[in-house]
């Protein structure tokens, strides 16, 4: 399966007063390009919500290497390089889609939890959401 990179077009409303993206917008990007993610490889959210999967994230980080402006378009590629059906460690690149130029660098840590809050083992419970995770593990086209 061809996984296509994120684009995001920055937009006037998420800079700051001095006319730069702020920073919280990265965090944002990255879940849009999870949720991307997911609908590209056939399983959107709602439908893994409808399920009675919930996805919290345990922990964000994001080290930012360079400044991103209005009306720029931003590339985000993830990688998800820790799974084991309980937890998940994805990592991001953010670029700057005409130059390449390495905008930010983050990751997030997730676990999968029931409605309920309890935690999940979608090897166990959700086999057919766990291949979906374990084929993302085994892609190198990201």
């Amino acid at each position: 399966m061809e996984i296509k990179l994120y684009e995001h077009k920055t937009q006037y409303y998420e800079t700051d007063q001095m006319g730069i993206i702020h920073h919280s917008n990265y965090i944002r990007w990255m879940e849009e390009a999870r949720v991307d993610l997911l609908q590209q490889a056939g399983m959107s959210m709602t439908t893994i919500e409808e399920k009675g999967v919930l996805i919290p994230v345990l922990s964000v980080s994001c080290e930012y290497r360079s400044m991103t402006r209005f009306g720029e378009t931003v590339t985000i590629e993830l990688r998800l390089v820790k799974y084991n059906g309980i937890k998940m460690l994805i990592e991001y690149e953010i670029r700057d889609k005409q130059t390449k130029e390495l905008r930010a660098v983050g990751s997030s840590c997730h676990c999968f939890l029931s409605k309920e809050g309890k935690l999940l083992s979608l090897k166990k419970h959700f086999p057919e959401i766990d291949a979906v995770f374990e084929g993302f593990m085994s892609s190198k086209e990201r």
